[in-house]
């Protein structure tokens, strides 16, 4: 019954794609830009230099948050988490843009 890594990794993509809602993809899709971005900005700091540090730091924290709020907006519109939240997924996409506008608010105001 052991089964290769190839055949595992083929079975989980297959799976995702049969199974996983269209609007969850799209989700998914914009978390890994937000990991590409933290990526690129931390690659950055580390090739060229830190200066300045405030947007490094504004950037790359921006790229976390955004990630954490996907990640959150992701849970709650799952349908197979439908019983342990209660709400829609429009008042959780609200939540996500309510956190989206605080955040970038934050992050220009820490800019200077």
């Amino acid at each position: 019954m052991s089964a290769s890594a190839a055949d595992i990794a083929s079975r989980l993509v297959r799976d995702y794609v049969d199974e996983t809602p269209q609007r969850l993809k799209v989700i998914d899709a914009y978390m890994a830009f937000c990991v590409a971005t933290g990526l690129v900005q931390f690659a950055y700091c580390v090739l060229v230099g830190t200066f300045p540090y405030n947007a490094f730091l504004a950037g790359f924290g921006s790229a976390v948050a955004c990630f954490v709020f996907a990640a959150s907006l992701r849970i709650k519109t799952n349908p197979k988490n439908a019983a342990q939240f209660s709400g829609s997924p429009e008042s959780a996409f609200a939540e996500f843009v309510f956190c989206h506008i605080v955040l970038h608010f934050i992050v220009a105001n820490f800019l200077g």
